[in-house]
């Protein structure tokens, strides 16, 4: 990914957050959201320390052990996308110990999926989706991590997005930037949107604010949790 919301901040959500589209489905007693700047700069700092501790956490699981949790992961997303033909599905470059699902997005691809990879184009815009597979061209963005040279862009009708974090009510913790909830509010078409991760980034909350957006469905090593 070129740039994505693995390397902004929370302070660049305040100035660049999109307009929520979901906020009339946010709960008061649980959201923790507060007109009162004070109160969301305690969240923002809150989210910063807890996102610090789970990527330190995930990145100490063995090896082994992130493969074996990444193959049950794979196993629950085929019970849950189904039939991926003719289907356009973004997925993500492994980082910072998150689960490497190259290997189900190139059996996707040879079931006739289009896979996608999604690249900031620029600060405070959504995220674009261009396709790729196996073999193709790739190029170095931000941070090293690899995005598709050439490929073409597309919308998804499933997005697969990584988690930092995420509560019972499927909100996800990102890595701070809300490129992911960004794109989300300003897709025409909503995709089904499925959080993957370890059960291990489980938290009671992550606070949420107005700019977040809950994923459909939330997938680890031990099965699916449904909004």
């Amino acid at each position: 990914m070129a740039k994505s919301d693995r390397h902004e901040t929370d302070e660049d959500i305040r100035e660049y957050a999109s307009p929520a589209c979901m906020l009339h489905e946010v709960d008061p007693a649980y959201s923790s959201i507060s007109p009162h700047e004070s109160r969301i700069s305690d969240i923002f700092a809150w989210r910063k320390m807890q996102r610090q501790r789970l990527i330190d956490d995930r990145k100490a699981l063995p090896s082994a052990q992130r493969k074996a949790y990444t193959r049950s992961i794979a196993d629950h997303l085929d019970q849950i996308v189904g039939d991926v033909s003719g289907k356009c599905i973004s997925l993500f470059w492994p980082f910072l110990g998150e689960s490497d699902l190259r290997e189900w997005m190139a059996a996707a691809t040879a079931r006739g999926a289009d896979c996608l990879l999604p690249v900031v184009v620029a600060k405070a815009t959504p995220l674009v989706f261009r396709s790729w597979k196996m073999g193709e061209r790739l190029e170095r963005g931000v941070w090293n991590i690899p995005v598709p040279a050439e490929g073409k862009e597309a919308i998804p009708d499933i997005v697969i997005a990584p988690l930092v974090g995420f509560d019972p009510y499927c909100y996800r913790l990102g890595y701070g930037g809300g490129f992911f909830d960004r794109t989300l509010a300003a897709l025409e078409r909503k995709p089904l949107v499925i959080g993957v991760g370890f059960e291990s980034q489980a938290i009671d909350t992550i606070r949420p604010l107005a700019h977040d957006i809950p994923m459909d469905v939330i997938i680890t090593q031990t099965g699916p949790r449904h909004r």
